[in-house]
């Protein structure tokens, strides 16, 4: 397929294509109202020689009779000897049937031409203007005077070369042209730097996107201006982080999905081996383990799942509910867990924008945690309460051993067990989906010491999402 062409050459031709357009319509623009200032000066000049003729005709006195002009043919001719006429511009007169004199003028063969001719002689009773072409000269402006003397009739006619008015300003169009084509080049080199200048990002962008492979996602582009194409870089980075979250999320689902299940499969390999078939003891043991390790193996891919899940848009579909309610709620649910003294230490008497069903799952199973590290006359306690900068803490709270310090931290992340959880059949994952589901809402879980003794897990959740988007973003 035929490469296109570049965004910046399409962007540069674009500018290019309209400044031409703009100058060229300019240009046209003045040229047309010049050529019509000028035909405008041409008649304006006409004007002026007809009116000094009218104006000898009426109060002008013969030079030699020292009277009145005796006929017309002696007032064009005394007029025409007075005034020096334009080198644009000649002045005739005509009677009897053709023209009869002209002023000096070194284009005076124009007289001759057969249309300028016709033109003068076909006015001689009307007058008026009109404008011929002249083989030699042109675009000539003419315009007739009729004059009479009882039934002979004549004319005073003033003919313009208009092409000498027009000359100048064909001349100063050119001058427009070439600097109009200057303009134009350096427009468009200036557009080609601009351009080049603000594609910087995106040719960047397009660079680090053939960088990237499966197993390098570290890349980065630097943000460089506050525009659109900042937003643009800014949104293509964060394009990148979810793109490497999810792929280090799916390499650690592997990776836990192949540590994790070796053990249950090596497991059910050896006692499959050493089955004595002809033992029905033997085969109902057997079958008793193998349905054992297959359920926890069920449970802990379901885990994996749901981890996995816990990354991606959607995971939680927040809504507004009571912190209060919701805490009675769970309350009732996880005292069917086991016989132990059930505490709620406190309700938060607040509206909190939060997945009831998952925070529900969290703190479920953070009652299960509880449980397991607690006996019949221990307490477990459940509560809620507003915190600092607009959150909302839940806890779970027991009576329990507690856990170490060195152990707060890591006993969030994937299959850590900690160290009392030695005959501990969960998968390790429990507190790892509380930290998931805590994150996912914008919050976060954490471990403290229980006053007097015992554990305090907490989950603090902002009261109201700041951002509706995926938190990788």
């Amino acid at each position: 397929m035929r490469r296109r062409l570049t965004v910046r050459t399409r962007i540069t031709g674009a500018v290019a294509l309209l400044t031409a357009l703009g100058l060229a319509s300019a240009g046209v623009l003045v040229y047309l109202l010049g050529v019509q200032q000028a035909k405008e000066g041409v008649r304006d000049d006409v004007d002026q020689e007809m009116a000094e003729l009218v104006q000898l005709q009426e109060r002008g006195i013969d030079p030699v009779t020292k009277d009145r002009f005796a006929s017309y043919q002696r007032l064009v001719r005394v007029f025409l000897l007075r005034n020096v006429p334009s080198p644009s511009e000649i002045m005739v007169g005509a009677w009897d049937g053709g023209i009869r004199i002209s002023s000096a003028s070194s284009r005076s063969e124009v007289r001759s031409e057969p249309a300028f001719v016709d033109a003068v002689l076909q006015r001689l009773e009307t007058g008026g203007s009109t404008t011929i072409e002249s083989a030699q000269h042109g675009e000539v402006y003419l315009e007739v005077l009729p004059l009479a003397a009882g039934d002979d009739r004549g004319a005073f006619a003033v003919a313009f070369f208009v092409d000498d008015e027009t000359g100048a300003l064909d001349s100063t169009m050119r001058t427009y042209a070439l600097a109009a084509l200057v303009a134009l080049l350096v427009v468009s080199g200036v557009a080609f730097w601009v351009a080049g200048r603000l594609l910087s990002p995106v040719r960047t962008l397009h660079e680090t996107a053939q960088d990237i492979t499966e197993t390098d996602l570290s890349r980065r582009i630097p943000v460089i201006s506050n525009d659109d194409l900042g937003d643009l870089t800014t949104t293509f980075n964060a394009m990148l982080d979810r793109l490497d979250g999810a792929f280090r999320g799916q390499r650690a689902f592997l990776d836990d999905a192949g540590h994790e299940l070796r053990t249950p499969l090596t497991i059910l390999q050896g006692h499959l081996e050493l089955v004595d078939p002809a033992d029905p003891d033997d085969v109902r043991r057997t079958r008793d383990l193998l349905l054992d390790e297959t359920e926890r193996m069920s449970r802990l891919v379901e885990d994996m799942i749901l981890l996995t899940k816990s990354e991606r848009p959607g995971f939680v579909v927040p809504a507004t509910v009571r912190a209060d309610e919701l805490t009675d709620r769970v309350a009732d649910k996880v005292r069917g867990l086991a016989d132990r003294v059930w505490v709620v230490d406190d309700r938060a008497d607040v509206d909190v924008e939060v997945d009831e069903q998952r925070l529900t799952q969290a703190l479920v199973q953070l009652a299960q945690n509880a449980v397991k590290h607690t006996g019949p006359a221990d307490t477990v306690a459940l509560g809620s309460a507003v915190g600092a900068a607009g959150t909302v803490r839940f806890w779970v709270r027991d009576s329990g051993p507690g856990v170490p310090d060195a152990e707060k931290a890591a006993i969030f992340q994937r299959f850590t067990r900690g160290a009392d959880a030695v005959h501990d059949e969960g998968s390790g994952l429990g507190l790892s989906i509380v930290s998931a589901i805590a994150a996912a809402h914008g919050g976060t879980a954490h471990v403290e010491d229980a006053t007097p003794s015992g554990a305090l897990f907490v989950i603090s959740l902002p009261r109201q999402r700041k951002d509706a988007s995926w938190r990788a973003s």
